[in-house]
C-alpha cells in the first residue's frame, strides 16, 4: 500500500512525531514553570506573613514598652517597675495582681497626670497616622495628609474665634468643642463645593481643600491681628501642638470617636485595595467608589478634629508613618490601617517624652518636634517620587 493509497504524505510521520515530541516539552516546560511559580508564590506567602507578624510583634512590644516609659519619665521620676506593677494593679481588678507605688504621691502623679497624657498621646497618634493611611488611599497620592480636606485649619479658626471672643460657656470644654465643630464644618464645606453631578474627583476635592485652608487660614490672620497678647499667646501654642495639661475627661472625650474612626478605617480596608486600581476598575468590582469617598472622609473628619481639638495641630504623624508601614510590609490596606494605628500611637508617645524630658522644667510643643521629624522626611519623599515618575508632581 502506497503513500497514495492511505491519503497522507510521505513526510508527515516524521512530521507528526516532531509535533507530538513538541507538545510534550511545551507541557513539561509548562509544569515545571507552574511548579516553580508554585514554589515561588509558596516561599513569598510565609515570607510576607513573617514579615507581617514580626512588625506587628515589634509594635505591640514598642507600644507597652513606650506607654509605660512615658508615665515613667519625667520632673518626678518614677522607677519602671513601680509603674508597671501599678499598672498591672489596675488592669487586673479582682485578680489582685501587682501593687500601688508605695508613695502616695508618686501614685497620684501617675495616675492623675502622667498616665492621662500617655493614654492622650496614644489616641492622638494613633488617629493620625490611620487618617493619615485613608487618606492616601483615598487620594490615591502618597503626599496626601489629614490637613488636605481643611480638618485641621477649620479646627484652628475654631480654637482662634472663641480664644479671642472670650467666650467660656463650657468651662475647659469650651476650645475644644468649638475647634471640633470647626473642623467638621470645615470638611463638610470641602465636600459640598468640590461635589458636582453627584459625584466628587480627586482633584476637585484637593483644590477646594486648599481654598479651604486659605481661607480659615486668612480667619485665623485676623482673629490674631484683633486679638489681645495674652489670646495671641494662647492661639500660637494651640497651633504649635501639646498634651500638656490632659485629664482623663479629655481623653474620655476623644476616646468614642477614636474608636469609632479606627474601627470604620479597617472595615473599609478591603475596599481601598480595590479602588488603589482605579475608580473605573473598582466600580467593575463591585465597589461604590462615592460611597467609598465620603465614608471615609467622615471618619478622618470625625476623629482628626476629636484629636485635634485636644492636642492641637500636630503634623506630618499622617505623613511620616504609613510610608515606613509600606516600606516594611506592602501597601495592603488590611495590613497597611492597623499597623499605621500601632505605629501612630508609639511615634507620638515617644515624641511626647522627648517633650518633656529634653529640657529640664520646659514642655516643648510636640508639634514642633513632629514638624522637625516629618519635615526632612516629606522633601525625600518628594525628591524620590520625582525621580520615580520623571517629574515633579
Amino acid at each position: 500500500m502506497t503513500a497514495l493509497d492511505t491519503g497522507t504524505h510521505p513526510e508527515s510521520a516524521p512530521a507528526a512525531t516532531e509535533k507530538a515530541a513538541g507538545t510534550s516539552a511545551e507541557k513539561a516546560a509548562g509544569k515545571a514553570a507552574g511548579k516553580a511559580a508554585g514554589k515561588a508564590a509558596g516561599k513569598a506567602a510565609p515570607a510576607g506573613l513573617t514579615a507581617r507578624v514580626a512588625l506587628f510583634t515589634a509594635l505591640g512590644a514598642a507600644l507597652v514598652l513606650v506607654g509605660l516609659g512615658s508615665a515613667a519619665l519625667g520632673q518626678y521620676g518614677i522607677g519602671f517597675g513601680d509603674v508597671a506593677d501599678s499598672v498591672l494593679h489596675r488592669l487586673s481588678g479582682p485578680l489582685g495582681l501587682g501593687h500601688p507605688i508605695g508613695d502616695p504621691f508618686a501614685e497620684s502623679t501617675l495616675w492623675q497626670i502622667r498616665m492621662p497624657r500617655v493614654v492622650m498621646s496614644l489616641l492622638v497618634g494613633a488617629v493620625l497616622a490611620t487618617a493619615g493611611a485613608l487618606m492616601q488611599g483615598v487620594f490615591g497620592n502618597p503626599l496626601a495628609e489629614p490637613g488636605v480636606v481643611g480638618v485641621s485649619s477649620g479646627a484652628a479658626l475654631g480654637a482662634a474665634f472663641v480664644i479671642v471672643a472670650g467666650i467660656d460657656a463650657l468651662g475647659g470644654f469650651t476650645v475644644p468643642a468649638a475647634a471640633f465643630l470647626a473642623g467638621l464644618v470645615a470638611v463638610l464645606l470641602v465636600y459640598l463645593l468640590s461635589r458636582a453631578g453627584g459625584r466628587t474627583e480627586v482633584v476637585t476635592l484637593v483644590l477646594t481643600g486648599i481654598a479651604i485652608n486659605a481661607v480659615a487660614g486668612a480667619g485665623l490672620a485676623f482673629c490674631m491681628f484683633f486679638g489681645s497678647q495674652t489670646a495671641r499667646d494662647q492661639i500660637v501654642f494651640w497651633q504649635l501642638g501639646s498634651l500638656n495639661g490632659s485629664r482623663w475627661a479629655y481623653a474620655g472625650s476623644v476616646a468614642p470617636f477614636a474608636v469609632i474612626g479606627l474601627l470604620g478605617a479597617c472595615l473599609l480596608a478591603r475596599r481601598l485595595d480595590l479602588l488603589s486600581l482605579g475608580d473605573r476598575s473598582a466600580r467593575h468590582l463591585g465597589v461604590n467608589v462615592e460611597r467609598l469617598r465620603v465614608t471615609a472622609i467622615v471618619l478622618i473628619a470625625v476623629m482628626v478634629a476629636a484629636a485635634v481639638a485636644f492636642s492641637g495641630i500636630i503634623g506630618f504623624v499622617g505623613l511620616v508613618v504609613p510610608h515606613l508601614v509600606r516600606m516594611a510590609v506592602g501597601p495592603g490596606h488590611r495590613v497597611l490601617i492597623p499597623a499605621s494605628m500601632l505605629g501612630g500611637a508609639v511615634l507620638l508617645a515617644t515624641a511626647d517624652v522627648v517633650a518633656r524630658t529634653a529640657i529640664a522644667y520646659a514642655d516643648l510643643p510636640i508639634g514642633m518636634l513632629t514638624a522637625l521629624v516629618g519635615g526632612p522626611f516629606f522633601f525625600w519623599l518628594l525628591r524620590t517620587t520625582r525621580a520615580r515618575a520623571g517629574g515633579w508632581l
